[in-house]
């Protein structure tokens, strides 16, 4: 039994390899052997994608735990507590089963260095593997290929969308992240892609490999009207199928992504129990919408993680679509190595005024140069010293009919969340 506590275990994994992140998967595949964990569940999803990851897991999570399967989830980064990452049955593994499983791996990687990400990966699969679970659902940290989580095999490989992001790792054109993230697919293993304008090395690695590829648009598609909207997807004979579902809070694209994924899974398909099972889901920090009592005044707060021009037009996409009564007053800031223009692009004509301020991480981006592209761009701009003090900047000029979005990075939305927490515990 491990005397560490989970702060002691997760100081000693920062300092335990010389790079936090170095793509490969020898050196964790020796410990994964070791540990027996090549097969974690008899069904297995992995779900990679330059946005919206979290929610797609989170739906096809739901769709899975909903037929009385129990269902492991591991997703990433975490916004306040590690626990966040590794979840079995909807609730978050406990620090001493944590610990345990860090334990494990640390007893069989002997003299292999790993980094954090797949120490966590190999502890999040031997605890899934003692669950005895009928599914996992694992989230690709960093591309795919070459990414820990590819070391289990998928029964579904999932593509939410293809951009450019982290391109020290992934290159800077679509085609080759595409490539990267086409490593997670198997030979005749379904794969799914979300994109429907998949590049090349995508569609080449499914025909080289003999993948049966449904790519929406194509295979599977959505349609939106007002408060309802359309799936439309196939069977895995081929046979055409049609759902009608209430509008949803989270994105649509990765909704009808996930109920292709659950077709092809062979199980009950009862509309009403779908369409109950997707309303009610919810994901920690995507189009997030709480509510906090500021100064005597009820305030409405619209949290998101987006933070790259894919992920910003798609936001400002659903805030164009809904208007608050008031104003849209912005708190954001954003993290060094993000396209900056291409993030700001899409919002400033949906926001009427900003506050920006840097990120708790040595790999933030000055307030200044968020300040001086805004300006540059004709916006409303105040800078903060921190994300708390933008944060109440904005709620005390704000009305009960405006909408606060904080929006921009992960550290953004992670200190916001450590401040409602607060406001709660005053009240």
């Amino acid at each position: 039994m491990s005397t560490r506590s989970l702060g002691d275990w997760l100081a000693y994994l920062e300092q335990l390899h010389p790079s936090a992140i170095d793509m490969g998967l020898e050196r964790s595949r020796q410990v994964l052997e070791r540990l027996a964990l090549g097969t974690l569940a008899p069904r297995v999803v992995t779900v990679t994608g330059t946005n919206g990851k979290g929610s797609t897991c989170a739906f096809v999570a739901a769709l899975l735990k909903a037929q009385g399967l129990r269902v492991g989830v591991y997703a990433s980064p975490h916004l306040l507590r590690y626990n966040e990452r590794v979840q079995i049955d909807g609730q978050e593994v406990g620090d001493e089963a944590l610990c345990q499983a860090f334990a494990a791996v640390e007893a069989a990687r002997g003299d292999v260095s790993l980094t954090y990400f797949e120490m966590g990966t190999l502890a999040a699969f031997w605890l899934f593997r003692q669950a005895a679970l009928d599914a996992v659902v694992l989230e690709v940290g960093l591309g795919g290929r070459l990414d820990a989580v590819n070391l289990v095999d998928a029964d579904l490989a999932l593509v939410t969308s293809i951009g450019v992001d982290h391109v020290e790792y992934l290159g800077d054109t679509r085609e080759s992240v595409a490539f990267e993230k086409a490593g997670i697919f198997r030979p005749g293993v379904p794969a799914l892609c979300g994109d429907p304008h998949p590049p090349q090395p995508l569609l080449d690695k499914a025909t080289e490999l003999g993948c049966p590829l449904y790519v929406r648009g194509r295979d599977f598609d959505l349609q939106g009207s007002g408060e309802h909207w359309r799936w439309q997807g196939r069977s895995a004979d081929g046979s055409p199928l049609t759902l009608d579902l209430p509008m949803l809070d989270l994105p649509l694209e990765n909704a009808a992504l996930a109920l292709q994924a659950y077709r092809l899974c062979g199980l009950p398909w009862d509309p009403e129990h779908l369409r109950r099972t997707l309303l009610a889901t919810r994901v920690t920090g995507r189009l997030d919408r709480r509510a906090v009592m500021w100064q005597g005044k009820r305030l409405q707060l619209l949290l998101d993680v987006g933070h790259n021009p894919h992920a910003a037009g798609y936001l400002a996409q659903r805030l164009a679509a809904r208007a608050p009564l008031g104003r849209r007053l912005a708190v954001f800031g954003l993290l060094s190595d993000k396209d900056l223009d291409g993030v700001i692009a899409p919002l400033t004509g949906v926001v009427d005024d900003w506050a920006v301020a840097p990120l708790e991480s040595p790999r933030s981006r000055p307030a200044a140069e968020l300040y001086d592209a805004l300006k540059n761009l004709g916006a409303t701009v105040k800078s903060h010293e921190g994300v708390d003090a933008a944060l109440e900047a904005q709620c005390t000029q704000a009305t009960e009919d405006d909408e606060i979005l904080l929006f921009g990075s992960f550290f953004c939305v992670a200190q916001a969340l450590a401040w409602l927490e607060r406001q709660g515990s005053r009240g």
